[in-house]
């Protein structure tokens, strides 16, 4: 709309920014957003049209000033990342040379090894949090970044990792994707299978609200994350839950999606 329109009055213009900037430092953002949505409001009972977009630029929307001191050692946490994303790479490569056509996903925790680890470091909560545990729906091809990091805890062992995708071997191993049956310790939720992690994510959160609403658990700071690709969002059972996510106002619901334009077979 600011395009097509040529601005004929500038100093009107100049003085409605001035009273907005005014209401910024005199009452804050949610006044200056109060008056904004009134005169909206009030432009469409008078039959203005307003221009219509669905969508927002890709802008951060958070202010740098606003935004606060990270949590955690940078350096410390920076080189953790890089171990265990070189020890999921070396995984699945030592993987192929010892069974050639294996297979394994390399570049989807490589892409992603920032969102998992800031997750894992400050977001995620764990069974011991006071809140309860967080639900997370992992994203199946970065099964060796969870592998890789795993080990580093001590909860795997070396054998297991040079076992990858052979977890029937004698020595015992790694399964290929997030699977409770085959790994029932270590995986919660079964992901990967035609948009399985996002849909099930969705219906997992309506229902923990649904054991809230009838007073069977506490309302706390509890979340269901969804690790998701960017491919994955284009299978329509990834997406096709969506409406009751929004219907049902599902705050408690949080997707992840790495946009690494890493897809396997293109638009799907």
């Amino acid at each position: 709309m600011a395009e097509k329109y040529k601005d004929i009055d500038l100093l009107e213009t100049k003085e409605w920014i001035e009273s907005i900037e005014d209401a910024l430092e005199e009452h804050g953002y949610e006044r200056a957003r109060f008056l904004l949505e009134t005169l909206i409001d009030y432009a469409q009972s008078k039959g203005a049209r307003l221009p219509f977009n669905t969508s927002t630029p890709f802008v951060n929307t958070i202010l740098p000033g606003k935004q606060p001191e990270y949590p955690g050692d940078r350096d410390i946490e920076r080189k953790i990342k890089s171990i265990v994303r070189w020890n999921a790479m070396a995984m699945v490569t030592a993987a192929n040379k010892e069974t050639p056509g294996i297979g394994g996903h390399i570049s989807t925790f490589a892409s992603a090894a920032t969102l998992y680890e800031v997750a894992f470091n400050h977001f995620l909560k764990g069974a011991d949090h006071p809140d309860g545990q967080d639900l997370v729906f992992f994203q199946g091809h970065a099964s060796p970044g969870m592998y890789a990091r795993a080990y580093l805890e001590g909860r795997l062992d070396k054998k297991k990792l040079y076992n990858f995708r052979r977890e029937l071997s004698k020595e015992g191993g790694l399964s290929s994707y997030p699977h409770p049956y085959l790994m029932p310790d270590f995986w919660q939720f079964a992901t990967v299978s035609m948009g399985l992690g996002p849909i099930m994510a969705i219906y997992q959160a309506r229902f923990m609200r649904y054991m809230i609403d009838r007073g069977f658990i506490k309302e706390t700071s509890r979340k269901v994350f969804a690790y998701i690709g960017d491919g994955e969002m284009d299978e329509p059972e990834s997406v096709g839950a969506l409406t009751l996510a929004s219907r049902e106002n599902l705050d408690n619901l949080v997707f992840v999606v790495n946009c690494n334009l890493q897809r396997l077979d293109g638009p799907v």
